[in-house]
């Protein structure tokens, strides 16, 4: 039943449309049947946006009746005739919305967002029409308690033991008046958090900085500037230069910018989004609903808190399980903040400024600091990085060596935005895994950060192969230049692509068990462990060539690189420590604690205060206001999971170093227990078969630089 949580997951929402305001399914709607392309890839060619409320509302109607059925079937019930049923119900719905929802991330627009608004509640009621039916819920109870005796194999009984989990973690067994508030609840959240998702939109317009003068722009390469340029243009404002915030507090473009005001103007433009400034977008009413609503809501289920409902099924099981992981980095991450302070408020003093360390000094001093120590400057460095060469001969180098697949680019199949790229995936064997479509320029119609999404998920049950998609937001180059892309911006490549080939590489029988539907905290460890790659030494010599020369960078310089990498990890990891506690905190209270009476912003600093994350100079990396993860996405009491899943991660690569490194050998084992397998076992289960042990966090810490030895 992913389908469902796939939907509930990106939820957003939209002004009613009935079926006599657009066309009905009847006249040609491309959801109608599936796609005739290869893989069932989407024809958006022909897919209109007027064609979306039509479907989801014949996929609800169809779906409903198929779930009706298999509920009043007056055969015992068995796994065949309950729970493969219900995995093959809702293919209409299925199509239309994760094709919708890519849509809504990546490329919307007003009407996409009409058409959200009015489907949040409406699919939330879809859900709790499925997990609060009696009837049905019966057959899978009855199924689950005789499961011993049903002959299922692993991946099946792993189905059903889910399917019963969920139906109850959804108010299965609540009384009729407690399903109904349920009910109630849940159409709210799925409203408010697609409100929240389309605010942040909208906010990245209104927090963009207007610069009148280029020379303010001092600091900024060329290409850059003419980006500014060429977006000022775009929205009417000729002769000037506009500089956009990004979804994390703090914004890249500060590591560069030589003036200081105009570093402070867009730090702020970026931090203090959602407050209501001059009259502009508020989210905190939104917070605040959100917390007290999702509290009440497990109250019901019986929870004493939020926090506690959410890590039930991950692999950290339990809030308290988070807080001692995490506390127990604090105090080293606190101290070697503390160091790369010195050194930078230390650089702040040569450069003649005699102020206390603001946010928006910390990393253009830090690039003064990394220069300095490492002898390294961006614009010496960026020219190595050209987008497609990283691409092709980075990232598709890497996953040849461990893997043995190949991509090569198509341009027959129609994509959402010119920019997309779309590419057949071979295995060795020349036998095609999937689809692969690259979504990495930013735009005004795409939210902020980088994710995977699948138009379609492999399934043996349905005989499809993945169709994937991984979406960036990296700065467009001006007009006819090359694209040259920070080192950050190349791990984010390698991150995503990790979570593609968990897609790709996925070898499951049900649709709702495959490539990336394993818990939170686990979802990140395939594409953590990816990154590593973008620094090992082969594979860096592959890709690191300048975009003019030709030339392979210097031995010295890609050691400085890798070298520098090291330096602002306490400063990264303190901003991730401060967003995840604030979303430990809000979601740990419970009904009785919280109230409108609470202040966001006085709720956000006690709770850094409370786990001494509070240095004024390094904020949060998400603020309350903007907290995509936790407020319109699946991360809510879950933004742990990223350092949760780094653990595996850099275990899991550490291990492979031990056996020889970047070998098909490695490369087979890890894909053969980890990457094919999608949520069909315990997903601690996967990680002990795969490295015969549990992980060590030395690794971790040595990754991060915070170990001591």
């Amino acid at each position: 039943m992913n389908k469902l949580y796939f939907a509930l997951f990106f939820l957003g929402v939209f002004t009613f449309y009935s079926c006599n305001d657009t066309d009905s399914m009847k006249d040609n709607n491309p959801f109608a049947t599936a796609s005739t392309l290869p893989f069932e890839a989407p024809d958006f060619d022909v897919i209109e946006d007027d064609h979306y409320m039509p479907a989801f509302n014949e996929g609800m109607k169809i779906q409903l009746e198929e779930i009706s059925e298999i509920a009043s079937n007056p055969e015992e019930p068995t796994f065949e005739n309950t729970i493969i049923a219900m995995e093959e119900s809702g293919e209409l719905l299925t199509r239309v919305q994760r094709v919708f929802f890519n849509m809504t991330s990546a490329h919307t627009n007003d009407k996409i967002q009409g058409i959200q608004s009015e489907l949040a509640p409406r699919l939330a009621a879809h859900s709790d029409n499925i997990y609060l039916n009696t009837e049905l819920f019966n057959r899978v109870e009855a199924l689950y308690d005789n499961r011993e005796n049903l002959d299922l194999d692993g991946e099946s009984l792993k189905l059903l033991e889910d399917t019963q989990r969920d139906f109850i973690r959804a108010g299965a067994r609540l009384t009729d008046e407690e399903q109904s508030e349920i009910r109630q609840i849940n159409e709210r959240i799925s409203s408010l958090t697609t409100e929240f998702q389309e605010k942040l939109l909208a906010m990245t317009r209104e927090r963009a900085v207007v610069v009148d003068d280029v020379e303010l722009l001092a600091g900024l390469s060329d290409d850059r500037i003419a980006a500014a340029q060429e977006l000022a243009e775009d929205r009417g404002e000729n002769g000037k230069y506009i500089l956009t915030i990004t979804n994390t507090t703090r914004v890249p473009l500060l590591s560069s910018l030589d003036n200081r005001d105009v570093r402070r103007q867009l730090w702020e433009a970026s931090a203090f989004r959602g407050l209501g400034e001059d009259g502009g977008i508020d989210t905190r009413p939104i917070v605040l609903e959100l917390v007290s609503l999702r509290a009440q809501r497990v109250e019901l289920l019986g929870y004493d808190n939020y926090a506690e409902y959410a890590l039930e099924p991950q692999t950290a099981q339990s809030p308290q399980n988070v807080l001692d992981m995490l506390e127990g980095l604090i105090p080293a991450v606190i101290e070697n903040a503390g160091n790369e302070e010195e050194q930078i408020t230390q650089m702040m003093r040569e450069d003649g400024v005699d102020d206390d360390l603001q946010p928006w000094d910390w990393e253009y001093y830090a690039e003064k600091v990394r220069k300095a120590k490492y002898d390294i400057d961006e614009s010496e460095v960026r020219p190595y990085f050209e987008l497609n060469r990283v691409l092709e001969d980075g990232v598709f180098y890497a996953m040849n060596r461990l893997y043995g697949i190949s991509f090569e680019e198509r341009f027959d199949l129609p994509v959402y935005q010119e920019d997309v790229r779309v590419f057949d995936v071979f295995d060795e064997d020349g036998s095609q895994l999937g689809l692969f479509y690259a979504d990495y320029f930013e735009r005004d119609s795409k939210r902020g950060g980088a994710w995977m999404n699948s138009f379609i998920v492999q399934s043996h049950l349905k005989d499809q192969k993945p169709v994937i998609v991984n979406v960036l937001n990296i700065s467009p180059p001006a007009e006819g230049e090359p694209a040259l892309i920070s080192f950050s911006n190349v791990t984010t490549l390698f991150h995503e692509m990790g979570h593609a080939v968990h897609g790709l590489f996925s070898d499951v029988t049900y649709p709702s068990l495959a490539g990336t539907s394993v818990p939170r905290d686990f979802v990140e460890f395939p594409s953590t462990f990816e990154e590593d790659w973008a620094i090992h030494p082969e594979v860096l010599e592959n890709y690191a060539v300048h975009h003019e020369t030709g030339e392979r960078i210097p031995q010295e310089l890609l050691d400085r690189v890798i070298a520098a990498r090291e330096f602002n990890q306490g400063f990264d990891t303190y901003e991730y420590l401060g967003a995840t506690m604030v979303d430990m905190e809000w979601h740990l209270l419970g009904t009785d604690e919280v109230s409108d009476d609470i202040v966001v912003d006085e709720f956000e600093q006690a709770s850094l205060v409370k786990h001494k994350l509070n240095n004024p100079a390094i904020p949060p990396r998400y603020k309350s206001a903007y907290f995509s993860h936790i407020f319109s996405g699946g991360y809510s009491a879950n933004y742990y999971a990223y350092i949760w899943s780094e653990i595996l991660a850099s275990d899991a690569f550490a291990f492979m170093q031990e056996q020889g490194g970047l070998t098909r050998e490695n490369g087979d084992h890890y894909r053969e227990h980890i990457l094919s397998r999608g949520g069909s076992a315990e997903a601690m289960d996967l990680y002990r078969e795969f490295r015969g042990g549990d992980p060590d966090v030395t690794h971790l810490l040595r990754r991060r630089g915070l170990a001591t030895d």
